[in-house]
């Protein structure tokens, strides 16, 4: 049986107790703020993040992990294993993809497999998560690619957007339409659309972010109760600690997997925020194989 290593980013926000039993290669994004060079999850975790937010003025900025780094990191795994598997973030959202597909050609090796996830977030995470437990399995790496790739077409994410700040701090939304939400106490639901973010509906009032969420996966998941759901927050402990719990109720899944927004995706979506990634009964993506 092949040795093989699984490289990711920091934009699949997954947890690092997963990254560390599945021995992960996990790539840090670079993040600005406030003229301060950060690494998403390695010297700026979540909690530090939004502290950070709530007390300067500026947006953050991201970097793209840069095809070196890609490099360098195919460079070292191929030292101690046979492949390499890069589950990346949307190339809809990020340039990532890119860099991992440019430092696969200048190595010219055929030892590398690249997945465009058309996945964000824990939703990423959750695809990455499911390869690591199969390669534990023993399952070949063709198998874990075919089966990534179908559960990738068929993920669906639904973001409740807690703060409009970020989104209107990085030019989203509108300042008149951020004032008017807040004024009208006005949620906007997100989606992901093979691998696009677009809006998707809207609520009024906060509370009414976990019923939502909760009908969203009564309405489109494929059998709740024989698969892994995934939900992530951004400094929003206590109502994605609600949402676990009503899913559980309602449900019974598999497994439930939480995490935290970190730098790379809570620059956009800001602090607040709600989201559940579950696989819904029909393909809604078309992710690619490199």
């Amino acid at each position: 049986m092949s040795k093989v290593k699984i490289i990711t980013d920091s934009c699949s926000d997954l947890p690092a107790e997963i990254v560390e039993e599945y021995d992960i290669e996990f790539l840090n994004i670079e993040v600005n703020i406030n003229n301060q060079v950060y690494y998403d999850r390695s010297n700026l975790q979540p909690e530090e993040f939004y502290q950070l937010i709530e007390t300067g003025n500026e947006v953050p900025k991201t970097s793209r992990i840069t095809p070196n780094q890609f490099k360098e990191s195919y460079q070292e795994a191929l030292k101690n294993y046979d492949q390499i598997l890069v589950i990346a973030f949307s190339s809809k959202l990020s340039g990532i993809l890119e860099s991992a597909v440019i430092a696969k050609k200048e190595l010219n090796s055929d030892r590398i497999t690249i997945i465009d996830s058309k996945a964000a977030s824990i939703g990423q995470g959750l695809l990455v998560y499911q390869a690591a437990k199969m390669l534990k399995e023993d399952k070949t790496v063709e198998e874990v690619v075919s089966k990534t790739l179908e559960a990738a077409s068929k993920l669906e994410h639904v973001f409740a957007v807690g703060d409009l700040e970020m989104l209107k701090r990085g030019g989203r939304i509108s300042k008149t339409k951020a004032v008017m939400a807040n004024v009208l106490n006005i949620k906007p639901i997100l989606h992901i659309l093979d691998g696009e973010i677009l809006p998707y509906d809207k609520i009024r009032g906060k509370k009414r972010m976990i019923s939502y969420l909760v009908n969203e996966v009564k309405k489109n998941a494929d059998r709740p109760s024989s698969q892994v759901i995934a939900l992530t927050h951004s400094k929003n402990n206590k109502f994605v600690l609600k949402l676990k719990e009503e899913l559980e109720n309602k449900f019974k899944p598999q497994e439930i997997l939480i995490s935290e927004m970190g730098a790379a995706v809570g620059s956009h979506a800001g602090p607040g925020s709600l989201a559940v990634v579950f696989k819904n009964s029909e393909k809604i993506a078309e992710p690619e194989l490199y």
